[in-house]
C-alpha cells in the first residue's frame, strides 16, 4: 500500500440516528461504502444539522473501526459551505468534491491508487468506470439511485405510524427497472452462450431472478453447484476472479449463426446489470431500512420479488455481510417470494407519469418554417440587442501563457476563436463586478473562463463548478501555475452547489445546463452572463419542461418547440448560407423563451450576438441583471 496520500476531509450530514442507519441515508451509504472498501484514508467528520446533538449520541454505533469526529456546519472550510454534503477536500485546499456520487467514486478511485491489489474495488465503477458517472440532472438512472430512492426511503420512515402507507413510487419503479432486459458491453457472445444453454436443455432454460443458491459466498470459495442461470455463473465468476467453464465458451455452428435480433434477452443480477457495481452498494442501506420498516407495519412484500431477490443476491457477495456486520446493518433473511396475482400488480405497482421515462416522440418530421411562421403571426421573432462593447478585447500578448485557452491541446485557429469568445464574456462581467463579488463559472469545463476572470478580478472571488474530475484538475494545474489565491473548485452536480453568489458566468452550457445555470442565478438573485450551446439536447426533464415562458407556452406546443431546438444546432460553417440563417433565428427565438421566462422573476435580460459571430457558431450570449 502507498503511504504518501494525501489526507484528505470527508464532510457528512448528521440529522438523527434511527434503529441501525445514520440518516440523512447519504451518510449511511457513504459510511457503508468507506467500510466496504475498507479505506482509512479519510478524516470523517459528521456535521450535524441540529444544534442538539452530544458526541455520545452521534459516535455510538457508527461503522466499528471508524474514527468520527464533530464539527459545526460554521467550521466546514467556507468551499464546502457552498456545498451540499456529502462532501471531500484535502486540508487547507481549495478542491472540494461534493455530491453523494462524486463522492463515492472518489472514495473507490483514492482507495485503489492507494492499494492498487484491491481490483475488486476499482470494478464497483463498472463498465469503462462509467457507474453513476452521468449526473442526476440528466441521467433517470442516477437520479433514481442518489436522489429518489433514498428520499422515498426517508420520507417512507418518517410518516406516521398509524399512517397506512403504500409502497413509495420510487421503489416500484425501481421493481420494475430490475424486471427489464439487461444490456451490457458485449451481450451478443453471452446472449449465444444463453441460447446454446437453452438449446440443451439446461436448467436455466427460463431463469428466474428469485432462483439461486442460499449458502453466501466467501472470497475465493464457489458453489459445488452452478448458479440457477448464465446470468449468475457470469457475475459471480467475475466476482470471484475466476474464468467462466470452458464449455460455456464453445458456439455450436448453428449459434454462431443465429441473428443478434434473435437471441435471448439477459436477466438483471445486481442493479445495473450482470454485475456488482457501486449502484448495489448505494441501495443496499436504503432498500435495507425500507425491508426492515416494512416488515415491522407486516406488509406483504409479494408486489417486489424481483427487489427481495437482488436483496439476497446482494447479501452473497464477498466483503458484503462483513461491512454491513461493521455499520451494524443486521441484514435480514428474506425467504423466496412468488409473485402476486396479475390484478393486485396492475393495482399497487403504478408509477406516477412524472417517474417514468418521457415516451413523447422525438423523432419530429419537417421542417422550422411552420413553427416559425406560427410564431411571427403573433408578433414573435428572434431578438439581438446591440453589443455594448463590440470591439473590447484582453490583450492576450501581455498575459501569462496559463490564461490563454491556447494551454489546452488546441489548435492555433481554435485558440483564437476560444479567445474571441472570451473576450465578449469577459467584457460583459467586467460591467456588472465590483469588488468583493462572488463568481461563479458554472460548466467551468478546463476553466477557460474562470481562470482569466480570476486573474483580471483579483477583488473578486472565482468559484468553478463541473462534474467531469479530470477538467477541473487541468484548470487547478492551471491556477497553480499562476499562483491564484481567489479561486476555487468544486467537483459537483450543479444541485449540488447552494451557495449565495453575485454573478453567474458560463460558456457553451450544454442543453438543459443552460436553464439549470439561470436557475440557479434566479435563487440567489444573481446576474448572469451565459452562452449555450447544444440546443438540440434539450428536452423536457423532471425539473424543466418546454416551452419555458408563458408567451411561448400559449402559441407553442412541446413538439413544435423541440423543432425549433433541433434545427437551431444547424449553424456549422460548412452549411449553407441559407440553412444557417434558419439556425440562426431558431436559436434567437428558443433563447427569446428563456429570456422571457427569467423577466417574469423580475429580471432584465438581453440576448446578444458575439462579436466576431464567426468565433463560435453558438454565438448567443444572455446577460440577465435583477431588477
Amino acid at each position: 500500500m502507498k503511504d504518501n496520500v494525501a489526507e484528505e476531509h470527508l464532510y457528512l450530514a448528521f440529522s438523527h440516528q434511527y434503529r441501525d442507519s445514520i440518516f440523512p441515508l447519504h451518510t449511511s451509504i457513504s459510511l457503508f461504502l468507506l467500510s466496504y472498501c475498507d479505506c482509512k484514508l479519510f478524516k470523517v467528520f459528521l456535521v450535524p444539522t441540529g444544534e442538539d446533538v452530544g458526541d455520545q449520541c452521534v459516535t455510538k454505533n457508527l461503522a466499528g473501526d471508524l474514527e468520527v469526529h464533530l464539527i459545526s456546519r460554521c467550521q466546514l472550510p467556507v468551499v464546502v459551505q457552498s456545498c451540499s454534503l456529502p462532501a471531500v477536500v484535502v486540508k487547507d485546499d481549495k478542491f472540494c468534491r461534493a455530491g453523494l456520487s462524486v463522492v463515492l467514486r472518489h472514495i473507490i478511485q483514492k482507495t485503489f491508487e492507494a492499494d492498487p491489489s484491491k481490483k475488486e474495488v476499482l470494478e464497483l465503477l463498472g463498465f469503462k468506470k462509467t457507474c453513476l458517472k452521468a449526473c442526476a440532472e440528466v441521467s433517470q438512472w442516477t437520479r433514481l439511485c442518489e436522489i429518489s430512492i433514498p428520499l422515498a426511503v426517508e420520507r417512507f420512515l418518517t410518516a406516521s405510524p398509524g399512517h397506512c402507507q403504500a409502497i413509495p413510487p420510487d421503489i416500484l419503479l425501481l421493481e420494475r427497472k430490475l424486471g427489464e432486459p439487461v444490456r451490457v458491453h458485449n451481450d451478443d457472445k453471452i446472449r449465444r452462450q444463453k441460447l446454446q444453454q437453452q438449446k440443451a436443455g439446461a436448467k436455466a432454460a427460463v431463469p428466474v431472478l428469485g432462483e439461486e443458491a442460499t449458502e453466501e459466498l466467501k472470497p475465493g470459495e464457489v458453489h459445488e453447484h452452478p448458479p440457477s442461470s448464465l446470468e449468475l455463473s457470469v457475475a459471480f465468476s467475475k466476482l470471484l476472479a475466476q474464468e467462466a467453464p470452458e464449455a460455456i465458451n464453445r458456439e455450436a455452428p448453428h449459434i454462431r449463426r443465429t441473428k443478434t435480433s434473435d437471441l435471448p434477452l439477459l436477466d438483471h443480477v445486481f442493479a445495473e446489470g450482470l454485475y456488482f457495481t457501486v449502484a448495489d452498494l448505494v441501495l443496499l442501506p436504503c432498500i435495507h431500512q425500507f425491508l426492515v420498516s416494512s416488515k415491522k407495519q407486516g406488509k406483504n412484500l409479494v408486489n417486489l420479488p424481483l427487489i427481495s431477490s437482488w436483496y439476497r443476491r446482494v447479501q452473497e457477495v464477498p466483503g458484503v455481510k462483513k461491512a454491513a456486520g461493521k455499520c451494524n446493518m443486521e441484514l435480514l433473511q428474506l425467504p423466496e417470494l412468488v409473485s402476486a396475482p396479475e390484478e393486485q400488480l396492475q393495482d399497487s405497482a403504478s408509477v406516477p407519469d412524472e417517474l417514468e421515462d418521457d415516451h413523447e416522440d422525438s423523432n419530429f418530421i419537417g421542417g422550422p418554417r411552420p413553427t416559425m411562421t406560427k410564431l411571427m403571426e403573433n408578433g414573435i421573432e428572434a431578438k439581438f440587442s446591440p453589443h455594448p462593447c463590440p470591439s473590447w478585447t484582453l490583450d492576450w500578448t501581455s498575459l501569462p501563457s496559463a490564461v490563454s485557452p491556447g494551454e489546452g491541446k488546441m489548435s492555433r485557429d481554435r485558440a483564437l476563436r476560444k479567445q474571441q469568445q472570451l473576450n465578449n464574456l469577459v467584457a460583459a462581467v467586467t460591467k456588472l463586478a465590483k469588488p468583493g463579488d462572488l463568481i461563479v463559472d458554472f460548466c467551468s469545463g478546463g476553466g477557460h473562463v474562470g481562470i482569466v476572470l480570476a486573474y483580471m478580478m483579483p477583488s473578486c472571488q472565482v468559484v468553478l463548478i463541473e462534474n467531469k474530475e479530470l477538467s477541473l484538475i487541468r484548470a487547478k494545474d492551471r491556477s497553480d501555475e499562476l499562483g491564484l489565491n481567489n479561486i476555487w473548485f468544486i467537483q459537483a452536480n450543479l444541485d449540488y452547489f447552494n451557495g449565495t453568489f453575485n454573478i453567474g458566468v458560463a460558456l457553451h452550457a450544454c442543453g438543459v445546463a443552460t436553464d439549470m445555470v439561470i436557475e440557479h442565478c434566479l435563487r440567489a438573485r444573481a446576474a448572469f452572463v451565459i452562452s449555450p450551446c447544444c440546443y438540440g439536447f434539450i428536452q423536457n426533464t423532471v425539473k424543466f419542461k418546454y416551452p419555458r415562458s408563458h408567451q411561448f407556452k400559449e402559441i407553442l406546443s412541446y413538439k413544435e418547440h423541440m423543432i425549433l431546438c433541433r434545427f437551431a444546432d444547424q449553424t456549422a460553417v460548412q452549411l449553407p448560407p441559407e440553412r444557417r440563417l434558419i439556425g440562426k433565428q431558431c436559436m434567437g427565438l428558443v433563447d427569446l423563451d428563456r429570456a422571457w421566462a427569467a423577466e417574469e422573476h423580475n429580471y432584465s435580460v438581453q440576448v446578444i450576438s458575439m462579436e466576431p459571430e464567426s468565433c463560435s457558431p453558438k454565438n448567443n450570449m444572455f446577460v440577465g441583471i435583477p431588477t
